[in-house]
């Protein structure tokens, strides 16, 4: 196996598997391209013919449990409001970079989940309904076909995180909001716009509706200077990375429905942009306008993933 494949198969979210070795045509068959077995059974599967990696019940306990993906309603709260409840980790992935995950989730979330863990650049395993080993494989080899990117993560304004809950739903609506941010140090300059709970621009007790904190935050940043907007969905999220010359938008769809028209508009000139869309492979951008310092364009189909990568054209 060369470096370059060896890193690639490392970047993406490993299938826990405690199935039996007899299992591996199975899998073969459906294509993961990366599969983790409990320590006991690893000679077996390599007996097999089948790579895997090991892990003892202590590198498996160590890692933090993820059991909600998607959209559900949530029983314990009632809200006026219509926009879904999307059950999203990328919030929790910037909080705890170093964190190692374990998704635990129903049937129907493979694919989703690990487009997830892989958006986001964190190391997780896959415990999955072996229904879903087809769709796992299919988003393994979507992810495995897309170019390397390293840029930078795009940020429109800063937020203190002092670790409490109240900042976690706070920083958790700001995500679905699709409003850009990062954690930075009290008292920090680095960003016009800087969110701190406990100061009279926003105190503590303002959390208890982490909705209106969101929109407040939006207004006090403006639409104008927002680096990205979407229309067309409530259960799309987004993560923008870029360097000013070049960007990457990732696009997760927690809605479980394909979603046709995705409106983008981003800021910034970007007259070159190739879409990857996940189940239908290289998808053209229709609609598009580069106009007045930004870009907008629309996908015309969205699944559980998307991926675009976008130029900028030369400064004047």
């Amino acid at each position: 196996m060369t470096l370059a494949l060896s890193a690639l198969l490392a970047a993406l979210p490993c299938l826990y598997w405690t199935q039996p070795a007899e299992t591996a045509p199975t899998l073969r068959s459906a294509g993961v391209a990366r599969l983790c077995v409990p320590a006991a059974q690893a000679e077996a599967w390599q007996a097999a013919g089948v790579p895997v990696e090991a892990l003892d019940e202590a590198a498996l306990k160590g890692r933090t449990r993820i059991r909600a993906l998607g959209l559900r309603p949530r029983a314990d709260r009632a809200s006026a409001t219509r926009s879904p409840w999307v059950y999203a980790h990328g919030w929790e992935f910037r909080r705890a970079p170093s964190a190692r995950w374990v998704y635990e989730l129903r049937a129907g979330q493979a694919a989703l989940a690990a487009a997830e863990a892989f958006a986001y650049g964190v190391d997780a395993l896959l415990v999955i309904d072996p229904a879903d080993v087809a769709d796992l494989g299919r988003m393994h080899a979507f992810l495995a076909g897309l170019p390397a990117s390293d840029l930078p993560e795009v940020a429109d304004f800063g937020v203190v995180d002092d670790g409490t809950d109240e900042v976690g739903e706070v920083l958790n609506l700001l995500s679905r909001r699709n409003l850009l941010y990062q954690a930075v140090p009290a008292g920090s300059k680095q960003f016009p716009l800087v969110v701190q709970l406990g100061t009279p621009e926003y105190p503590t007790d303002a959390a208890s509706e982490p909705s209106d904190f969101a929109l407040k935050v939006r207004r006090q940043l403006t639409d104008a200077r927002r680096s990205l907007r979407l229309f067309g969905s409530e259960a799309v999220i987004a993560r923008l990375a870029g360097d000013g010359s070049r960007a990457r938008l990732h696009l997760l769809n927690y809605g479980g429905r394909d979603i046709e028209g995705l409106r983008v508009r981003l800021r910034g000139r970007y007259p070159a942009a190739t879409a990857r869309v996940a189940g239908h492979g290289a998808v053209e951008p229709t609609d598009r306008v580069v106009a007045d310092g930004a870009t907008e364009f629309t996908l015309p189909r969205v699944t559980a993933y998307a991926v675009v990568d976008l130029t900028a054209s030369p400064a004047r």
